[in-house]
């Protein structure tokens, strides 16, 4: 890949000694706004003087070390979370390398802030809390100037973009302009937990309008005031953003994001082979849920074609997951059809049967009729417990969004299933759960093997502290775009997916299983992106996928090598010609 300048602002380089610096083509004032470059109190004396910054800045000079812990100050004394949040997102409107840096170090305790579940709130308050241009927008305003929209950002490399239409945010649905808080928090994961430089990132709101009207009455809201597009209008608004950033940056990865359920399967279809492109509600959450059912299964002394799979929740992330439990039970030896009569898929009017009208993207993980012949069940389709009973479910996964969806009956029948049941409550926001953890094991008398979407904190039980692992897609997505962008990939596969989730496994079996945990703690983020890139490489190039050449043997070494970690540079003021 030839190197192309990093901005129209400012440059990395490298002396005849091999030291990296920052040539900046600003001075003055002009630089201290510049959010990605500024050092603020980091700047040197000389650089001052070089840089017209003299008297613009405090006497005393602070180091990078210093400065994060007079940031963290401030962000202890915000009172709220949603203060803590709106916080960070200053600093970064501030100094950017500074914010990724207090980030880095307190990423265990920061991470519930700028991503779920304080972000949810913030995508709700987004308008409200807007304070400065961040990442891209494309509306009906602008999209048939999609090209000229591109260039008005500063970034001349972009190789990874996060973007959403707003439509299925979180558990909270349709949220207009205000889900580019989304990308936005993503971006910031892959950077401190996947090693992407903010240098070659980009956020992107797909502003297609909303079919909530409050907002759109809403003084103060900030999206185009319009119903949300729909059909051709919707794939055609779709087509020119993805034409544009395909055509000026050719490597990008494209990440899509929190798309409805019907329009997250075509867009995934309509752009994979296109480009590297994938959806992280329906391929990342898939991915990091088989890889904590593969570690509870080794918990367990099981294999994963042991196992029973109730999946409640037919949305983009109960298919997702029920996709990649299919592929793994495949992987593992079972026929297609053997590792299909495995799962159950259950949505809001039961199990998921083919002579049911459904959405067509439900209809590859329904059974026929004649599966439930002999069971006892009320109704046309059986329920959450009347489908857990008549399988003998021994794994239950939750991504309905429906809270208390796993009542007390529904846990206690999956306790008589199996001794040690394997049940995650994963939808997000916390407030979102299927069921807290302190029920399921209050439930099962500490007898269930249990992961979370959201943080909860780790239950007592007869003297046993049982950790909560947080099945949070952020141990797969950064990964797997870092991967993917490492080798130049030219699509995705579907086995780069599922070797990603491999790695997550094999990292908390390694690291974790014997302790109750089944995924990493959050601190551990930066280790599994790297396991994950080095595995989504290695995939890239048994695939024949990897456009980039000589890549070396020693992959993991190759992937820590290119991690990026926020630092200060020297600054040489330099002139465009």
């Amino acid at each position: 890949m030839s190197r192309k300048r990093v901005s129209r602002l400012f440059d990395l380089k490298e002396d005849e000694h091999g030291r990296k610096y920052m040539e900046v083509y600003l001075d003055g004032i002009a630089l201290l706004r510049l959010v990605l470059s500024n050092k603020g109190t980091a700047f040197s004396y000389e650089e001052r003087v070089a840089l017209r910054l003299g008297g613009l800045l405090p006497p005393q000079y602070n180091t990078l070390e210093q400065q994060i812990d007079r940031v963290y100050e401030g962000y202890v004394q915000a009172p709220t979370d949603l203060d803590k949040y709106q916080y960070l997102r200053s600093v970064q409107e501030r100094q950017e390398i500074l914010f990724y840096a207090l980030l880095e170090k307190h990423l265990d305790e920061m991470l519930p802030i700028v991503y779920t579940p304080t972000v949810g709130a913030a995508v709700q308050q987004f308008s409200a809390l807007y304070q400065n241009p961040r990442g891209l927008s494309f509306s009906p305003l602008n999209i048939d100037r999609s090209d000229q929209t591109l260039e008005c950002y500063p970034m001349e490399d972009v190789r990874m973009i996060v973007a959403t239409d707003s439509s299925a945010i979180l558990g909270i649905g349709d949220q207009g302009y205000g889900g580019l808080a989304i990308p936005i928090g993503k971006m910031a994961l892959y950077t401190v937990a996947g090693g992407v430089s903010p240098f070659h990132t980009m956020p992107v709101a797909l502003d297609v309008g909303t079919d909530r009207m409050d907002l759109i009455n809403d003084a103060n809201y900030l999206g185009v005031r319009q119903k949300r597009l729909r059909g051709d209008d919707y794939y055609k608004f779709l087509d020119r953003f993805v034409d544009a950033v395909w055509s000026r940056w050719p490597d990008a990865v494209i990440q899509w994001e929190d798309l409805s359920k019907t329009a997250a399967f075509t867009v995934l279809e309509r752009y994979r082979d296109r480009g590297p492109s994938f959806n992280d509600d329906i391929q990342g959450t898939g991915a990091v849920a088989l890889s904590g059912i593969l570690a509870a299964c080794h918990l367990r002394n099981e294999s994963l074609t042991d196992e029973i799979f109730v999946i409640h929740g037919a949305g983009a992330g109960g298919i997702g997951v029920a996709w990649a439990i299919r592929e793994g039970l495949v992987r593992a030896g079972l026929s297609r059809d053997e590792a299909q009569k495995r799962v159950f898929v259950l949505d809001s009017r039961g199990l998921l049967l083919k002579d049911r009208e459904m959405e067509a993207y439900k209809m590859a993980f329904a059974h026929e009729r004649e599966t439930i012949r002999g069971w006892e069940y009320e109704g046309d389709s059986p329920d959450l417990i009347d489908t857990i009973k008549n399988t003998k479910a021994t794994v239950l996964l939750g991504l309905s969004g429906r809270p208390g969806a796993f009542d007390e009956a529904t846990v206690r029948q999956m306790a008589d299933n199996h001794k040690w049941p394997i049940i995650f409550p994963l939808s997000n926001p916390t407030s979102s759960a299927e069921a807290k953890p302190v029920d399921i094991f209050r439930w099962t008398d500490g007898q269930a093997i249990v992961a979370t979407g959201s943080p909860f904190d780790p239950v007592m039980m007869g003297g046993v502290t049982h950790p909560i692992g947080q099945g949070n897609n952020a141990f797969i997505f950064p990964g797997l775009g870092f991967g993917a962008i490492l080798s130049d990939a030219k699509s995705i596969t579907d086995n780069m997916v599922l070797e990603a989730s491999q790695a997550l496994a094999d990292y908390s079996i390694e690291k974790y299983v014997d302790g109750g945990l089944i995924y990493p703690p959050v601190s551990d983020l930066q280790e599994t992106s790297i396991r994950v890139a080095t595995a989504v490489v290695e995939q890239a190039i048994k695939d024949g996928v990897a456009r980039r050449e000589n890549i070396p043997e020693d992959i993991e070494a190759f992937v820590r090598e290119r991690f990026w970690h926020p630092t200060y540079l020297p600054f040489v003021r330099g002139y465009l010609t």
